[in-house]
């Protein structure tokens, strides 16, 4: 199966973002890829946190759903959208949250972004997600068909839940999608070393299409989305920061043949 990771350096206008978005799926259909999927906040990076409460969307209508649902039907694709902001409890907050549509625009899978990124190195940058974003609480996973008649589980994260190796062992997955938008300090250092530690944990594969550059709002973010197989190693990589489309075969066979060699998933106790 083919899948594309999309990378954006998204910014503060909503229909200019839809537009990139749609450029690189169309691209990534053209590459015959099976399954895109699109970086954390793809839709919108705000000059402001609050940016997100004014184009939050209810669950199962809004301009960006609507967009990801017809996008999928109109190239043939799966598309997992990154994530986009949702209604959330409390007025205040959204919910960060990636949604998977089949081919036949079809939302398939929801998932709330679970971990809140917090930081602050010292120097005057600081994040801290949950003023805006209210965690969700449960593991999310789906079947994907292929069109060589295997049918892939897919595990849904975003971004900081890459540090939390307890939601990949629940996901029990054979492909895990990280949508993130790494700073470029921690990027820089953890970013490659996470998601290649992840995939050798669960012996699954992993794509993680990233934000990467630097935004309007004078963020900076890392990029380098990629690929990595069961075996830990990186299958494609983008290089540079700027819009772009990796692509990767993933192979069945490869899946069987690293689980089989060495029988981890089988010998857990805790």
């Amino acid at each position: 199966m083919k899948i594309a990771a999309l990378q954006t350096v998204s910014g503060s206008q909503l229909p200019a973002n839809l537009d990139t978005a749609y450029g690189l799926l169309a691209e990534a259909a053209r590459a015959g890829a099976e399954l895109a999927v699109l970086p954390e906040y793809f839709c919108l990076m705000g000059q402001r946190d609050a940016d997100k409460l004014a184009v939050r969307e209810a669950f199962g209508q809004g301009q960006v759903q609507s967009f990801l649902a017809a996008t999928a039907r109109e190239l043939g694709l799966w598309i997992v959208g990154g994530t986009l902001p949702l209604v959330a409890d409390s007025p205040q907050h959204v919910r960060n949250t990636s949604l998977a549509f089949s081919p036949q625009g079809e939302c398939v899978a929801r998932y709330d972004k679970i971990h809140l990124f917090c930081y602050d190195n010292g120097r005057g940058e600081q994040y801290d997600e949950s003023r805006v974003i209210e965690a969700g609480g449960a593991p999310q996973a789906f079947t994907l068909p292929s069109r060589d008649g295997q049918a892939w589980r897919v595990g849904l994260s975003v971004c900081y839940d890459l540090r939390f190796p307890e939601l990949y062992r629940a996901l029990q997955a054979d492909l895990l999608l990280v949508p993130s938008a790494f700073t470029h300090g921690t990027g820089q250092a953890h970013w490659e070393i996470l998601l290649r530690a992840r995939a050798i944990e669960n012996l699954a594969y992993v794509a993680a299409p990233a934000q990467g550059g630097r935004h309007d709002n004078g963020r900076r973010t890392w990029g380098h989305s990629m690929v990595v197989d069961p075996w830990g190693a990186v299958l494609a990589q983008r290089e540079e920061e700027g819009a772009g489309v990796v692509v990767a075969q993933l192979a069945w066979e490869r899946l069987q043949q690293v689980r089989a060699q060495l029988p981890a998933l089988q010998h857990r106790v805790l």
